[in-house]
């Protein structure tokens, strides 16, 4: 796992990762706890951990991009797959992987 950390690539790769899950755990645990349950605090525990990691995620996609030399098309396409459902997870597979 040090070994994936240490280019900007696979930092990115661990980032998606982790942004995906928690994404994933955002919408299928923290918001119906929220809305069926009445439990808030979820939703701003996990969100705050989602937002840092969305955050980083857009900052590393650009480092990437900029380093590797993408096309705006590929650039664009990491960028937008982060708002879709297990996109970050598609997206390692087919674009991050070098």
């Amino acid at each position: 796992m040090l070994v994936l950390l240490r280019t900007t690539l696979g930092r990115l790769r661990a980032v998606g990762f982790l942004e995906g899950i928690s994404f994933l755990v955002l919408l299928g645990i923290a918001m119906p706890l929220k809305y069926l349950a009445g439990e808030p605090a979820a939703v701003r525990i996990v969100g705050m951990a989602h937002g840092v990691l969305f955050v980083l995620y857009l900052l590393l996609v650009l480092q990437a991009s900029l380093e590797h030399s993408w096309s705006w098309r590929k650039a664009l396409l990491a960028l937008v797959v982060s708002v879709v459902p297990f996109g970050t997870f598609w997206a390692d597979k087919k674009l991050f992987r070098a």
